[in-house]
């Protein structure tokens, strides 16, 4: 793993002295936990990426879409980063503090982001942790010594983007990528849902197999939860109007008091902005 630059150990600074809003997180019914991992971790050039997962064809939701690892919580006891780490475990393979970790590595807690809301009325705490290089660059890389471990029945392959592209317009500098295939990185939308606006995302990340470019689509609460993350690393807003708040917290809490998390509504019915787990 190279050396972080000085803009990606700003950014992780940024990330590590964040202190979320208090949540309500441990108020809601255990049906309507859930949390997320943003696994970072440095390229060749330094940069921060984040990991990303396909979800497997065969699950009930969101088949064959984009997401970050993660899922419900399992009991009332555990916590949001214990959900988290418990089903990148399960999902990619990512060792457990109480399994076997490559000697080279290790994963560094940094913060957690407010609660979003997913399309399928769970509220989701993300965790962001850096996959940190115990060498220094000197003996590990992680695309070439961590390889992820799939449990085929949630998760198809494996993919990462660097984080600063979920604040830009375009994924190159020049424009480069799309000209291969004439698809925009990002375009986006507002609607209105449940008595507040919302701004759906859509990425398409561009992954390289081979000589030949794929599009995975990164969209719903899946796309907001990273413009969040990469707004606070980065310390500024998207090139592309956006919330200027983070994530769903208030409006949880409203809903919450309101009696409507027990719901099974959708979130946004109308099929649009639905987030994915």
């Amino acid at each position: 793993m190279s050396p972080l630059s000085p803009h990606s150990i700003k950014a992780l600074e940024r990330l590590r002295t964040y202190v979320p809003p208090p949540t309500i997180y441990s108020s809601l019914p255990m049906r309507r936990r859930a949390a997320v991992l943003l696994l970072l971790f440095a390229d060749r050039a330094g940069d921060l990426r984040i990991v990303l997962t396909v979800r497997s064809a065969s699950l009930r939701t969101f088949a064959g879409q984009v997401a970050l690892p993660g899922g419900r919580a399992d009991h009332t006891d555990e916590t949001p980063v214990q959900t988290a780490r418990r089903e990148a475990y399960e999902e990619i393979g990512l060792p457990l503090d109480s399994h076997p970790f490559p000697s080279f590595f290790s994963v560094d807690h940094l913060t957690e982001l407010p609660l979003s809301q997913a399309g399928t009325n769970i509220s989701v705490r993300p965790c962001v942790a850096y996959l940190r290089d115990i060498t220094e660059g000197q003996m590990a890389d992680v695309e070439d010594n961590l390889m992820p471990k799939l449990d085929p029945k949630e998760v198809a392959s494996v993919f990462t983007v660097p984080l600063e592209r979920f604040l830009m317009n375009d994924y190159d500098d020049d424009g480069a990528t799309q000209k291969l295939d004439g698809i925009p990185w990002y375009t986006g939308n507002w609607f209105n849902w449940g008595g507040k606006k919302w701004k759906n995302h859509e990425f398409q990340a561009p992954v390289w197999n081979g000589a030949k470019l794929l599009r995975y689509k990164v969209w719903g609460m899946t796309a907001r939860v990273l413009v969040d993350a990469a707004r606070i690393a980065y310390g500024r807003d998207p090139d592309f109007t956006s919330p200027k708040s983070i994530g769903d917290e208030d409006y949880i809490a409203s809903c919450l008091a309101a009696g409507e998390m027990g719901e099974s509504t959708r979130f946004g019915g109308s099929g649009k902005g639905q987030g994915n787990l």
